[in-house]
């Protein structure tokens, strides 16, 4: 990725364009994003377990449908009631 000398030219870099009082802003200003980035990636993981619940919850609803009355009774009598509205 990058060697030693890309790292000194980007750290001489940061020194000239910050100065060296700025630098420890921008190192915490660095680990406040990382820490945020640890929490989004927390956050998926949340998100993944409501996906399954809603999957869950859409079996539940077809297994429902299944035994709905009226399906069965649609079913039974060839569809004659359909045009009924």
């Amino acid at each position: 990725m990058f060697g030693p000398t890309e790292i000194t030219l980007i750290i001489v870099a940061v020194v000239l364009l910050f100065g060296g009082k700025k630098i420890p802003e921008l190192a915490k200003g660095v680990g406040k994003g990382i820490r945020e980035f640890k929490k989004a990636t927390e956050d998926t993981e949340i998100t993944e377990n409501i996906k399954d619940i809603a999957s869950e919850i859409k079996d539940i609803k077809n297994d429902v449908d299944k035994i709905n009355p009226k399906k069965i009774l649609e079913q039974n009598s060839g569809g004659k009631n359909k045009s009924k509205k």
